[in-house]
């Protein structure tokens, strides 16, 4: 069942404070408040990283910034910034030992979280209140259920992502500039190896996207050693070199290089939802995590490929991972989605 309505909610706190593309699955729950209570006073605890990606966003009121790096000093930190505010009610939306931490910081009467077979690190103790038992769904379902909770809608589901104001946008524009066809973006690592794909086989595909579709391949991630490599061998390898677009603009940088973008191509990684909340099209490359967990939401599942499974696999929605299933993707599954991007959506080497 849902539970009513708690009351008005005129200050609400979220704590989400980390990983990139769960902060784009934190989007939509913050505009389903502002719509059922438009003058709510969202604030936001975030890891810095993170929070380059929404600081300026319309729907979020203040950002509480937590360095985990700093270590004790950065819980401290966080403490003393929220040891005077007071909220309605506080959603903890990460489900470990320090988001619980940082949960008990706050002050309200409601502390919601997730239930207690889906908590972690007894991150429930730090709760008041939990969000009903239910199977595991993709991560996007799993933080309406706390929206549900609160008695609000979720529907439409909204991201609000794009270029904001006159400085991206310009720098948008000059960015897209650079090049006389359509761009297609490719993420070239992750945060975590096994979840990459061969940087050799990019190569393939980018002298694919640009001999045979037209595209221009255009390298985008940040600047670590992981990513520096796999740059050095795609551009080693492809025949028709890819542009490297690697630390520029930072996270909001890439939003806008995704926002002018014909077709991105993307691992299991945060700017794969990025893509997705930008409405632009993605073929994405899942093995080691499970893709109904944590693939496109809603959108663009023709273009996905799946390595996770077995051929047939029925397989449930879990956390488990799988090692060792990038490798099993082939350059002609890559490039069949792309002609099949090129073939169903109209929108096509714009």
């Amino acid at each position: 069942m849902t539970r009513p309505p708690i009351g008005p909610l005129d200050r609400v706190c979220i704590v989400m404070m980390s990983a990139v593309g769960d902060v784009v699955h934190v989007l939509p729950v913050i505009h389903a408040i502002k719509r059922q209570y438009p003058d709510a006073h969202i604030t936001w605890v975030l890891q810095p990283g993170p929070a380059a990606l929404v600081r300026g966003h319309p729907m979020v009121d203040d950002i509480v910034l937590f360095d985990r790096g700093k270590g004790v000093a950065g819980f401290l930190e966080t403490r003393a910034q929220l040891h005077t505010r007071r909220f309605d009610v506080v959603l903890n939306l990460q489900v470990y030992f320090k988001a619980g931490v940082i949960t008990a910081f706050t002050h309200a009467p409601v502390k919601l979280g997730f239930d207690l077979a889906r908590a972690r690190d007894f991150n429930w103790l730090f709760t008041s209140d939990r969000v009903h038992a239910r199977a595991m769904q993709h991560v996007q379902d799993q933080y309406f259920e706390f929206t549900e909770w609160l008695g609000i809608p979720h529907e439409p589901v909204t991201w609000e992502l794009g270029p904001w104001n006159d400085a991206e946008r310009a720098w948008q524009r000059e960015f897209r500039a650079r090049f006389d066809r359509p761009i297609a973006p490719i993420v070239v690592a992750t945060s975590k190896g096994q979840k990459d794909w061969l940087p050799e086989r990019w190569a393939q595909v980018c002298d694919a996207l640009a001999g045979d579709f037209g595209l221009q391949p255009v390298l985008v991630g940040g600047r670590s050693p992981r990513e520096l490599q796999a740059e050095r061998v795609i551009l080693e390898r492809a025949h028709r070199k890819p542009a490297s677009a690697l630390g520029q603009g930072g996270l909001r940088g890439l939003v806008g290089i995704f926002d002018a973008a014909a077709l991105v191509l993307s691992p299991d990684t945060g700017p794969l939802h990025i893509s997705v909340a930008l409405d632009r099209p993605v073929v994405s490359l899942i093995g080691y995590s499970n893709p109904k967990r944590v693939g496109p939401y809603r959108k663009f599942h023709d273009l996905m490929i799946d390595a996770y499974g077995e051929p047939g696999e029925a397989y449930p929605v879990s956390m488990e991972n799988r090692r060792d299933r990038m490798p099993r993707i082939t350059v002609r599954d890559v490039l069949d989605r792309v002609q099949r991007w090129k073939d169903a959506y109209p929108s096509a080497g714009r």
